[in-house]
């Protein structure tokens, strides 16, 4: 079963990865112009639809 992340988890603490990574930052770069939308009707064929979700494609990419 293909999981789907609507909101960042938010667990035990208190971290934002955008406040530690630098606004000059390459990967800040490559997901301007990266377009995952496509992504999860790519791979939907390859899921069950049975059993426990799992990590979110986009958030594997």
């Amino acid at each position: 079963m293909m999981g789907c992340q609507t909101a960042p988890a938010q667990l035990f603490y208190d971290f934002c990865l955008d406040d530690h990574v630098p606004l000059d930052h390459m990967l800040r770069g490559i997901d301007r112009h990266l377009e995952l939308g496509s992504v999860r009707t790519q791979l939907k064929p390859f899921y069950s639809s049975t059993g426990r979700p799992s990590i979110d494609p986009e958030l594997m990419c």
